[in-house]
């Protein structure tokens, strides 16, 4: 980092703080503080949220993935095609979310069930994501002290303090000013302008990266991979057990049932200036993973030629020296694309990707710290208050408050956390404590009359005991799973010098340990094991058996060995069927599986029990305000009513000549791919696939027609949102507040 790169990472906060004081005098009522007084277009909506999705510990998800599968989550992500069809043209979910006029999301669950479960469902939804939200600033922390190699410590007034803890306070504290300052409507302006200055940046990280690494090292790694596991072919995944097809099958269901359900972005779901541009804005935002996010599939394969390319070995050690130093796989994940920019990006172009990443983590936080604050206040404090409303600017302050107890949290939850398994794994497991039984609620309450109280009830509880366990199970150590005779694995790091324990029982299976910088190894016999020796096969990284020795226990055995795997074989030992079982979830069921489980359960109950039970049909033409109940019933024209087939297709009246080509434009993609998805298939059941070399030419082609299309989308992008930007300060100031509308529900 040059000075030059440096001055780049500060002038974007503190522009971004002189855009989030211009919207202060906007955010003094409730609806403005919670939902941009509903005055956001689509453009705005979309860049904004797009970003506000994809922060600093999203784009270290994506490169996880793409490192470990590459193209072949493109092709499998294909799947997903048919969903964003249908849900784009329906406006499934999000417009009659938007037609029941609610704030937040248990403002329509109270209006759809009862005030007791929009308590319950709130705190929820609020332990969910704040458990899920808690390891955002360590992440990011982690990723900007590789990126810019700052020192474990700083010395700041005199006092000593450490780098971790001084780099989450410092940005958290800036993503909680933006939201103190102007609430949604400050975090829509600031999202858009990180969201479209990191558009740009990204495209020409993108290219340099494209220019510096050359194809042909690019395709000579990818066709290196060993079978199963493949980056370019995505029927050839037998040994991947993360990213595999399964994870994009339940990708698929987890589109159409969590849609809406996770309120991370719930300040989003409201801005909207009416239901159909709310239904516009998300037929949009497809187009931010489909070419705008490249830059987390380009630079994973351009790490992988480097490892793999002599000509970058000097690059390709360093990189892996600050993996390997991490103290746990998971750990050592996070860090490698840091690793890698702060290696392969020159200067100026290194503060330009800096800049970009210090937008993504606060258009990030500052929309989660305003969604979670705001769900605490709005659906679990208020509510208990009963008709006892607060005044509007009492109100907007316990918001604030709200916010602040979250900022909190997360700085002592993120100081306290150990990753132990992949960022998207404990985000979907997390995720799904609330979405598990959410989604059921939601659907059933939108679009099923027959829904009752006691099912979402139900369904809710369901969710919450499935996948808290599962999140419970994951976190306990192994020792926990151990009751009888078994090995204590000890091996130390070379480098960083940091212990990794690992506890093996005795049976019949051989079992394999992956030690990172391996420099020594103890086994150890807990209390009840029996002395003996272990017999451990030493397997190098490559597979190939090294040497065999019998260790007794307690003896340090010096390995001296870099990336060995050690495989401990005895006899003689069975787990009990519980233990075993909760082993198996905590080692081999991914927390995507688990959620997926926790779906399937809540929905099924949901459907039983509004079925079985106490029988009662609620009123949707009154909560969708349609029918009789519109604002001008002679004018109301829905998909339901719809007379033509374009309209049954999602191509309603509301649609204009313009809308209705965009539509057609945005869907064509995700049309023509599924029919490339339909191709594959074919050619798979026919036994008829391309070779690795074709698959690779034909990712390339792909590569270079999304870079293309991504230079178009961005600038559209842009120059819509600076449109929507300029029309969202004319309303408001033309808007006139209402201070009833403050989320409650009368009785």
């Amino acid at each position: 980092m040059t000075i030059i790169d440096w001055v780049l990472v500060a002038a974007l906060p503190l522009a971004l703080a002189l855009a989030a004081f211009a919207t202060r005098r906007h955010a003094q009522s409730v609806t403005g503080f919670l939902a941009a007084d509903r005055c956001a277009g689509r453009y705005l909506i979309t860049v904004a949220y797009g970003m506000a999705q994809v922060g600093v510990i999203s784009l270290v998800w994506f490169w996880q993935q793409y490192y470990d599968v590459g193209f072949t989550s493109i092709f499998l992500g294909f799947m997903e095609g048919p969903a964003l069809i249908i849900m784009a043209l329906s406006g499934w979910v999000i417009y009659r979310y938007r037609q029941t006029r609610a704030l937040t999301l248990a403002q329509f669950l109270e209006m759809r069930y009862s005030r007791r479960f929009r308590i319950f469902a709130g705190f929820v939804a609020f332990a969910a994501g704040l458990i899920n939200y808690g390891i955002f600033p360590a992440v990011a922390a982690r990723f900007f002290i590789v990126l810019w190699d700052l020192p474990p410590e700083m010395v700041l007034f005199g006092v000593e303090v450490g780098t971790f803890s001084l780099l989450m306070a410092a940005l958290l504290g800036t993503a909680l000013f933006f939201v103190f300052t102007g609430g949604q409507i400050a975090v829509l302006v600031t999202d858009w302008i990180q969201g479209t200055v990191s558009n740009w940046v990204f495209l020409a990280v993108m290219l340099f990266l494209l220019w510096l690494v050359p194809w042909s090292s690019i395709e000579s790694a990818m066709l290196a991979r060993p079978e199963g596991k493949s980056l370019v072919n995505p029927f050839d995944l037998g040994g991947e057990t993360r990213f595999n097809m399964w994870y994009w099958v339940i990708s698929v269901i987890v589109l159409f049932y969590g849609m809406l359900a996770w309120q991370g972005t719930s300040g989003y779901h409201a801005s909207a200036i009416n239901a159909h541009e709310a239904k516009m804005a998300n037929i949009l935002a497809g187009w931010r993973f489909r070419v705008l996010m490249l830059i987390t599939l380009v630079l994973p394969l351009c790490i992988h030629a480097v490892q793999h390319d002599g000509a970058f070995a000097e690059t390709a050690q360093a990189i892996s020296q600050i993996a390997d130093a991490q103290p746990t796989d998971a750990m050592a994940a996070e860090v490698r694309a840091p690793a890698a920019a702060r290696f392969m990006l020159p200067p100026f172009l290194l503060g330009l990707f800096s800049m970009a990443l210090v937008g993504a983590f606060l258009s990030t936080n500052d929309t989660y710290l305003h969604s979670w604050g705001t769900i605490l206040v709005q659906d679990v404090i208020l509510p208990m208050r009963g008709d006892r409303p607060l005044s509007p600017r009492a109100h907007v302050w316990a918001l604030r408050g709200g916010i602040g107890f979250v900022a909190v949290f997360a700085f002592v939850f993120s100081s306290l956390y150990t990753p132990n398994q992949y960022v998207s794994m404990f985000l979907a497991l997390t995720g799904a404590i609330f979405v598990g039984g959410a989604g059921a609620v939601i659907i059933g309450g939108l679009y099923w009359k027959r829904g009752s109280t006691l099912a979402a009830w139900t369904a809710l509880i369901a969710g919450i005991v499935l996948s808290g366990g599962g999140v419970l199970v994951k976190q306990l150590g192994q020792q926990h799973f151990i009751s009888g005779a078994a090995v204590e694995a000890r091996t130390q790091d070379a480098r960083s010098g940091h212990w990794h324990t690992t506890y093996v029982p005795l049976d019949d299976s051989p079992k394999s340990v992956h030690v990172p910088g391996v420099s020594h190894a103890m086994l150890v016999s807990p209390p009840e094991a029996p002395a003996a020796d272990a017999a451990i096969a030493l397997i190098d990284a490559q597979g190939s058996h090294v040497h065999t020795l019998l260790l007794p226990m307690g003896l340090e055995q010096v390995i001296g060995s870099h990336g060995l795997h050690l495989q401990l074989v005895d006899h003689g030992y069975r787990w009990s069927w519980l233990k075993q079982t909760l082993r198996w979830v905590q080692v081999d069921v991914t927390g995507q599986v688990l959620g997926f489980w926790s779906i399937v359960v809540s929905m099924g109950l949901y459907l039983m029990v509004s079925l079985v039970g106490p029988r009662h049909e609620h009123d949707l033409d009154a909560l969708l305000h349609r029918g009789a109940h519109a604002d001008n019933p002679n004018k109301m024209v829905t998909a339901d009513q719809a007379p033509t087939w374009l309209m049954k297709l999602g191509f309603d009246a509301e649609m204009t000549r313009w809308d209705r080509i965009v539509t057609a434009l945005t869907l064509a993609w995700p049309v023509f791919f599924t029919g490339v998805l339909a191709a594959g298939l074919v050619a798979w059941a026919l036994d008829a696939l391309p070779s690795n070399a074709t698959w690779a030419a034909l990712w390339h082609v792909y590569l270079w027609f999304a870079l293309s299309v991504s230079v178009i989308i961005t600038l559209w992008f842009t120059i819509g949102g600076i449109r929507d930007l300029r029309r969202l300060f004319q309303r408001l100031r033309q808007i006139k507040t209402d201070a009833h509308d403050d989320g409650s529900v009368s009785s």
